[in-house]
């Protein structure tokens, strides 16, 4: 079973490769485009463009790590697991594929479900039931503002296709309402302050495979709906609200960077420090600049890989061996397991954004877009990159350097499954830290298009 469900997950790999070799990134159309009419009560229509693929080839490359990541763990109801990261994966593609708003909000919402029951049944301990519930409800409650927003713009414009919402003129008072309404949703799902205590719990309780997911791809919906609904369909309440969200996404940054310092247990720290860079993306989407897009949707695909290595790492290959995540139990790693130190500093200092990582790339122009329009924010938000190397270092050192603890028996170095789980989003970090550019150049026709009208 699990040989069938890795197999799967890497046909649609390759498949995405092929999709991104055939893509022409001169134009900001959509692309493969295909309709399904056969069924009356739904017309689904799907495509790509530059801003989608790039989330499509993430879903891709993540899920099979995500399979791998649990390849020996799971006993129980393994049928069952493999199953809803099969759907999972379905639905998340789905997501940024469709060109419907309606469909866009069935989807965005039916990738609770699996990661519902993926938290609920194989999480960690037994709190595991109640970070479920709140991961379901917290995102549950918010979207229902967004499912009000799209039926009101299906009753004005009377279609809810992609290119007939962008077309139509939406009066500033009505787009106000409107964009609040899907913000609300929005912002849950990043998260921001206050709407984010779901994530820790839901990080701290979830299976390592569920970690992986959250951290590499359910965070991304959120970046991928501010591009594809707030930014394309209300770019005059976008305007009018920037302001406001930049400063939400400043007290975020700052106060999630603050609480990560304070963190005890190592997923919960890892869960808070993407809550920091997921704050520096929104600062950049924010920003009204083509460099803060291109920067936030970079920094989304950087987090989208450093992040889920750190999980691996410390969820992974610590958590099996010695099934406890505080933090002071550990010391000394370094003198039994090299290869896993190595690794872990080289993860750790890129979550940190150091140069030739893509992260690095990502925040800077993130913070470049963001200065160009109000500089305050853009130094309140730079003092996240010294913040999270404060307790990147502090994590590293904590659990890498010191004498061998006393509550840890000898244990062996990372494995070649570990190794070959953490060698492919090594290279994707470096790759497009050094070349950014391939990610950059593809994308540019599409954040164009989101901020000027390219005839």
């Amino acid at each position: 079973m699990k040989r069938v469900a890795l197999g799967t997950t890497l046909i649609n790999f390759i498949l995405s490769i092929v999709l991104w070799a055939e893509f022409d990134s001169s134009t900001s159309e959509y692309q493969f485009t295909q309709e399904f009419n056969q069924v009356n009560f739904c017309h689904l229509h799907i495509g790509v463009d530059g801003i989608s693929l790039y989330f499509v080839l993430l879903t891709t490359f993540i899920t099979p790590i995500c399979i791998l990541s649990n390849w020996d763990n799971i006993k129980e109801q393994l049928k069952y697991f493999l199953m809803c990261f099969l759907v999972l994966e379905t639905l998340l593609i789905a997501v940024f594929v469709v060109l419907d708003i309606l469909l866009f909000y069935v989807f965005f919402e039916s990738v609770l479900i699996p990661l519902f029951l993926i938290v609920g049944i194989w999480g960690g301990s037994a709190t595991r039931v109640r970070a479920a519930f709140l991961l379901f409800l917290y995102t549950l409650f918010g979207s229902l503002f967004m499912l009000l927003a799209f039926l009101v713009i299906y009753y004005n414009v009377g279609s809810t296709d992609f290119q007939v919402v962008s077309l139509s003129e939406i009066n500033l008072e009505s787009q106000k309402l409107l964009w609040l309404a899907v913000f609300i949703s929005m912002a849950i799902k990043t998260p921001l302050l206050p709407f984010h205590v779901w994530l820790p719990r839901a990080h701290a309780e979830a299976p390592l495979a569920g970690s992986v997911i959250l951290a590499g791809l359910i965070l991304k919906l959120a970046t991928y709906g501010y591009m594809r609904i707030l930014i394309q369909f209300l770019p005059d309440a976008t305007s009018y609200f920037s302001p406001l969200v930049q400063t939400i996404a400043v007290i975020t940054l700052i106060y999630a960077s603050l609480a990560t310092l304070r963190q005890t247990d190592f997923k919960a720290l890892v869960a808070y420090s993407s809550i920091g860079h997921m704050a520096v993306v929104v600062l950049g989407l924010f920003s009204n600049t083509i460099q803060g897009i291109d920067g936030a949707l970079l920094l989304s695909i950087a987090h989208g890989v450093v992040s889920p290595a750190l999980f691996i790492l410390v969820g992974g290959v610590l958590y099996d061996r010695y099934h406890t995540r505080t933090i002071r139990y550990y010391r000394g790693m370094t003198a039994y397991m090299p290869l896993f130190s190595i690794m872990f500093f080289v993860f750790t200092i890129f979550n940190a954004a150091v140069p030739l990582s893509a992260n690095w790339a990502g925040e800077f122009l993130c913070l470049a877009g963001a200065f160009q329009r109000n500089p305050v924010f853009a130094v309140l938000g730079s003092t996240g990159i010294v913040l999270s190397a404060a307790y990147s270092i502090w994590l590293y050192n904590r659990i890498a350097f010191g004498a061998w603890s006393k509550y840890l028996n000898y244990t062996t170095d990372i494995t070649r499954r570990e190794f070959m789980l953490l060698l492919p989003l090594l290279f994707v970090a470096v790759v497009f830290g050094i070349f950014p550019n391939i990610i950059l150049d593809s994308v540019h026709a599409s954040t164009s298009g989101l901020l000027y009208s390219i005839t």
